[in-house]
């Protein structure tokens, strides 16, 4: 893309808090932090005073499958990003002081995302409600004891373990070319040798057979739901037909959801739903909250009777045509920058093995009208198995 003399440079990693096991919960995260420490020759802190200094933008992310770092830079800035990437998957200093300091701003992240917030505590209830088997069970950020608890040989172990280019895919999106970058990453990172990654073990969720329900007490003004429904994984056929049916249902203020809730009953001040891109079966997450003075049970059986309601009747061409715009709008308004760009390809690349699936799903979004989104609809909202949490 040359139409800004900037780049993109994403490196995404295949792991993420699935490669846990119990008792390890939150290492994926917690490496996340480590990966902006010292490396070998540079201190702690030059990594971004160097990426400041030169007018670049760095960020990363860890979740239930993949970690990814990100940066933006001026195209004159490509040599540097490479050699401080190349030197950081490879040559990170991992010592019982860094490793100190990094879990207990962990667990001070921990303590405001998820133990001081309604949302964040409810939401890792459900997932831990509706998956008893799998490792989503667990929250990326992971139970604070583990947070506490790990040890500079387990930070060690998993570095070698996972941060190798045999794990890795890399982005590079912008004002270059194939030919001029193709060598300069070979000079990077052709020293650097495969990691002997593991098999990886993963536990199947067994099917939910019927509803699971939990209430909890929490300092807001108002009643809040929220729901969950079991997914198909990223990849597979119906996912998208799925996300298509949570645009129709839920997608901004003309969606069905929100118009019967909001605006016709005037009993909820805010409801919104997802499916989430993962390697494996995930959730359906619908959430909604009262006005004041509701009851969180009318408000699931309002959405109760309007999921039931796509299972009988079949959705308008009008609401099928509104929710594929709002679905295209959404990837090709993504794709609008190189950081876009950057985010899609790796995702799909990542979890999909595809980096152009995102196009893939555009077009089946576009094949699909109203007989598809009642199959799914009886298929993933038809039946008692479900998790809420009141």
């Amino acid at each position: 893309d040359h139409s800004a003399p900037v780049i993109a440079y994403h490196t995404w990693y295949r792991v993420g808090s699935r490669h846990e096991h119990e008792g390890k919960t939150g290492l994926a995260h917690l490496f996340e932090h480590l990966m902006f420490n010292e490396v070998e020759g540079r201190k702690a802190g030059e990594f971004d005073r160097l990426l400041e200094e030169a007018g670049a933008e760095s960020n990363a992310s860890t979740w239930l499958d993949w970690t990814q770092y990100n940066v933006s830079i001026p195209k004159d800035q490509l040599k540097l990003v490479m050699k401080l990437e190349a030197e950081r998957m490879s040559r990170l200093v991992l010592r019982e002081p860094q490793v100190t300091s990094e879990k207990e701003v962990v667990a001070n992240e921990r303590r405001y995302r998820v133990d001081d917030d309604v949302e964040g505590s409810v939401s890792e209830l459900l997932w831990a409600t509706a998956f008893q088997a799998h490792a989503y069970r667990w929250p990326t950020i992971g139970w604070m004891p583990d947070i506490l608890g790990f040890s500079t040989d387990d930070c060690a172990d998993f570095y070698r373990t996972f941060y190798a280019p045999n794990n890795a895919t890399l982005i590079v999106v912008g004002d270059v070319r194939e030919k001029d970058l193709l060598p300069r990453l070979s000079q990077a990172y052709g020293h650097i040798g495969p990691s002997a990654l593991p098999l990886e073990d993963v536990r199947p969720e067994p099917p939910q057979r019927d509803e699971r329900r939990a209430e909890v007490t929490k300092p807001t003004t108002t009643d809040k739901v929220l729901v969950g429904y079991h997914s198909p994984a990223f990849g597979d056929w119906d996912h998208s037909i799925l996300s298509l049916l949570i645009e129709v249902l839920f997608g901004g203020r003309a969606s069905r959801v929100h118009q019967k809730l909001v605006r016709d009953l005037e009993i909820a001040s805010e409801v919104r739903a997802f499916v989430g891109p993962f390697k494996d079966p995930g959730l359906v997450e619908i959430f909604a909250s009262a006005r004041e003075g509701q009851r969180a049970e009318r408000l699931l059986e309002v959405i109760d009777e309007e999921l039931a309601r796509v299972r009988e009747e079949p959705i308008a061409e009008a609401e099928i045509e509104r929710g594929r715009a709002r679905f295209e709008l959404g990837l090709l308004a993504g794709l609008a920058s190189v950081v876009g760009k950057g985010s899609t390809i790796g995702l799909c690349g990542t979890v999909l093995g595809r980096p152009s699936a995102a196009f893939e799903r555009l077009e089946l979004i576009r094949r699909t009208g109203a007989s598809e989104l009642r199959r799914v609809a009886r298929k993933y909202f038809g039946g008692p198995a479900r998790s809420v949490i009141f």
